[in-house]
């Protein structure tokens, strides 16, 4: 597999989503809970740093000092997101801009999927030629996240983009979103407490 910064294909950027109050965990932030000795969020990133794609953006929010220390010694560059109360749709939007313009695609994690596998964000990748609106993970009849977002064909809807949502709503009935084989990760976050210890 190729190193950072050699893939052979379209370049590929990958935005972590770490923004978020996680308000159904409880008083703590759910990011920075404990799984397998790690803070749940360092998982994801360090998937993402293992992929062999990049750059990769994590966007911070609620908490983004504590999360940011979290993430220390990771090859990842980190954005400030003011208005993440507003919802996961501004987190998006910042992400995606402080990838260079030099990425075709941009892979949008969760912060809180920490099954994600760097094998998974490969096949993403390996699945983008440059034409496709997206590429999405397919788990049991669902489709789930991550998913690769193609930057030119969909900047337009994605500056529109407003409150709590991803981009899930702007690809459902396109015809040009291929899918791929998901895994259990594909379709795990973690929202309780009792998710987590389910691991």
């Amino acid at each position: 597999m190729p190193e950072t910064g050699a893939w052979i294909g379209p370049r590929i950027g990958i935005v972590l989503l770490a923004a978020g109050r996680g308000t159904r965990f409880g008083p703590e932030p759910k990011l920075l809970a404990d799984l397998g000795g790690r803070p749940l969020v360092r998982h994801a990133a360090e998937a993402a740093c293992a992929s062999g794609l990049g750059p990769v953006v994590a966007v911070l929010g609620a908490h983004a000092p504590a999360v940011q220390a979290a993430l220390v010694g990771l090859d990842i560059h980190t954005v400030e997101n003011p208005l993440y109360a507003e919802g996961l749709s501004t987190s998006l939007r910042a992400g995606l801009a402080a990838l260079p313009p030099t990425c075709a695609g941009a892979v949008v994690m969760l912060g809180d999927m920490p099954l994600v596998a760097p094998a998974l964000l490969r096949r993403l990748a390996e699945a983008f030629d440059g034409a496709a609106a997206a590429i999405v993970p397919v788990w049991a009849g669902r489709r789930g996240n991550p998913v690769l977002l193609n930057r030119d064909r969909l900047a337009a809807d994605l500056s529109e983009l407003v409150g709590d949502r991803g981009a899930a709503p702007l690809l459902a009935g396109r015809p040009d979103v291929v899918e791929i084989a998901g895994e259990a990760g594909t379709s795990l976050d973690i929202d309780t407490p009792e998710a987590l210890m389910g691991l």
